[in-house]
């Protein structure tokens, strides 16, 4: 078993550290996005779920929701989406499978 407290990781901003990682399972990502920042519009080839550790976001995808300490928001694969930090944010990050289906690492 591998246990980490996320509320206290020292994770730097623009720094996201991969905490754990199992190639055709999961990866679990923790960020720290400052306030104003974002993460982009973008997508993953994977299922991401989106856990706000501390602070608050607002998550486009469709819609807007603000989301606290607590929340999850899930995104399907190939779903496009944004998350702004409305404070300083924690998040947990977790996609899978790891890679998904037509990431470049993953295979054929």
């Amino acid at each position: 078993m591998q246990t980490w407290d996320l509320t206290t990781l020292p994770v730097a901003p623009r720094r996201p550290e991969v905490l754990q990682s199992a190639h055709g399972e999961g990866r679990a990502i923790v960020l720290q996005l400052p306030a104003g920042e974002r993460l982009q519009d973008h997508e993953v080839h994977e299922r991401a779920y989106l856990v706000v550790v501390a602070g608050r976001v607002e998550v486009e995808g469709g819609r807007t929701e603000t989301l606290g300490p607590g929340a999850l928001a899930v995104f399907d694969p190939g779903e496009r989406h944004e998350v702004r930090a409305a404070t300083d944010a924690r998040l947990l990050l977790v996609l899978a499978p790891w890679p998904g289906p037509g990431h470049p690492g993953s295979p054929g």
